[in-house]
């Protein structure tokens, strides 16, 4: 099933097959574009592994929980790349997902404590960063500094559904977590601000370029990419008091038929080959600091007094209610 046979002779009444393993990886789709880390890390991993690696795009981070789910133990994935730790519990929970198996002690901010040892025993951290409404410095003069201030003010954005997008479920944890009961009604504020909710990350920064609204939800980081990528310094991150930060992972399947080669994959991720390559692609900052210093436009971290994240554990309790709440706003 996950197996490229290569016939060695079609006309041999005995035909001799050569079997190359295929490690399937169900990741989002921004990372396999053309100018995504897909295209790098998959030349970069099959001259150390004798193996073809296929990324299979599937919508965004939170859509592919929802399509591991439906496919279930039948599922060709072997590895799963594009989960957070907001998914981690619940991906957790579906109980198709093995152990790692590794010991690892990644360069990612705590905002509850010391930086340390990863322990999670399903998932491994690849990139972090923070959540950012990002605008355009030539476009738009006053640039609202909290959310209290977008919900006054006549600013329009472009947001994620948090049911299918990490970055929309990051937006919906972010203002649960900052105001609590307070959520509901810093929602009812910014309802008449939203112009529309994509399914992903990628639609919403599309619409944004395009003209469609004076902000969108996105990164901290994201103006590093018009800077580098384009010579285009117009595009800025809104500071606000506080922003939520986002810790990218990866997980291997229980049902893979490639489980040694989905653990070399996952060694692969924490290494320079692997790392370096994320701050120019994803956009993101690296999980194990690549040999490589980070480009000088990227943005500098965010202190821990500003950095939010709710505990992977703790995400079920409160992803209902404000689940609840983001629905009841929106559709008055």
């Amino acid at each position: 099933m996950k197996y490229l046979a290569l016939a060695a002779g079609t006309l041999m009444s005995t035909a001799a097959w050569a079997e190359t393993p295929v490690l399937t990886v169900y990741t989002y789709d921004s990372f396999v574009a053309d100018w995504g880390p897909g295209p790098q890390i998959e030349a970069a991993f099959e001259e150390t592994c004798d193996c073809d690696l296929k990324f299979v795009a599937a919508g965004d981070g939170a859509a592919l929980l929802a399509r591991l789910r439906l496919e279930g133990a039948r599922s060709d994935a072997d590895i799963v790349l594009g989960l957070d730790t907001n998914l981690a519990g619940a991906a957790a929970e579906s109980g198709l997902f093995a152990p790692h198996g590794q010991s690892v002690a990644p360069d990612v901010p705590n905002p509850s404590g010391e930086a340390g040892a990863w322990e999670d025993p399903l998932f491994l951290p690849y990139d972090w960063g923070y959540f950012a409404f990002i605008y355009d410095t030539e476009k738009l003069a006053d640039v609202p500094g909290s959310f209290e201030e977008l919900a006054a003010s006549d600013v329009s954005i472009v947001i994620q559904d948090p049911r299918s997008s990490t970055p929309g479920l990051g937006l919906l944890l972010w203002v649960k977590e900052q105001y609590g009961d307070e959520a509901g009604a810093i929602w009812e504020g910014l309802a008449d601000n939203v112009v529309t909710v994509t399914k992903g990350w990628s639609e919403a920064y599309g619409l944004f370029l395009e003209g469609e609204a004076d902000m969108v939800l996105s990164y901290t980081t994201s103006p590093a990419y018009h800077i580098v990528a384009e010579e285009d310094e117009s595009k800025a991150a809104a500071p606000f008091p506080s922003h939520y930060m986002q810790i990218e992972v990866a997980g291997k399947l229980a049902n893979s038929d490639q489980p040694e080669l989905a653990d070399k994959f996952l060694a692969f991720m924490t290494t320079d080959a692997f790392q370096s390559v994320i701050p120019t692609t994803n956009w993101m900052y690296p999980a194990f600091t690549p040999n490589e210093p980070l480009p000088d436009a990227f943005a500098k971290p965010i202190g821990p007094e500003q950095a939010r994240l709710i505990p992977a554990g703790d995400v079920a309790a409160i992803r209902e209610e404000a689940m609840a709440e983001w629905r009841a706003a929106l559709s008055k």
